[in-house]
């Protein structure tokens, strides 16, 4: 089996204040760098064997700061990247409450298309078809996937059995870990946002 710490990039100044998407060059901030160092220090005692993270800044701080306290390097994946907000990207979260479509993506996840974007099923998708990559890259291995909040949700409720659209009921705040061991025969949710020290024993 292959465990994956699947890890929520730190804070940045978007959260919470606008839809930050893909949009490139944000970074993490003075908090965020500081939950990304107490993040590093929380997993010193995991052995990450490898660690892959999205391509956009935010999540590459994240894993570089996690990997200096690790014996591995960062790889950017594309899979691993946020969901593709279309024209949303860029729009403060009080203009998308005025906009009924965006009422509908937050009730209706399965079958709401951002305007010019992504489903929330194509990023399941691909993110599902990446651990299963990897997991065959690294049998039983332990792995760290630093990506964002709605790409770990999707992974979750697929392992969980859950339906897509009650995603939004998982909780997975900046610098949380939560853990999928998954195998040829089995998947296991062992931790969901988890912010506490991690230990071998845990994993």
């Amino acid at each position: 089996m292959t465990e994956f710490l699947l890890i929520r990039h730190a804070l940045t100044d978007a959260a919470d204040r606008w839809y930050a998407g893909r949009t490139p060059g944000i970074d993490l901030n003075e908090r965020g760098l500081r939950e990304a160092g107490a993040l590093a220090r929380r997993l010193e005692n995991v052995m990450l064997d490898a660690i892959y993270s999205s391509p956009l800044e935010r999540c590459l701080e994240t894993a570089e700061l996690v990997a200096k306290l690790q014996d591995v390097g960062v790889e950017a994946d594309d899979s691993l990247i946020e969901i593709d907000c279309g024209t949303w990207t860029g729009k403060t979260f009080d203009e998308l409450r005025e906009d009924s479509g965006f009422g509908c993506f937050n009730t209706f996840r399965c079958g709401t298309r951002p305007p010019n974007g992504e489903l929330m099923l194509e990023v399941q998708s691909r993110m599902v078809a990446a651990l299963l990559r990897l997991a065959d890259r690294h049998p039983n291995k332990t792995v760290g996937i630093v990506t964002h909040s709605d790409p770990i949700k999707s992974v979750l409720v697929y392992f969980l059995g859950m339906p897509l659209d009650l995603a939004a009921r998982l909780v997975t705040d900046p610098a949380s870990v939560s853990v999928l061991e998954l195998g040829e025969s089995h998947a296991r949710v062992k931790l969901v946002n988890h912010k506490g020290p991690l230990g071998m024993l845990e994993l």
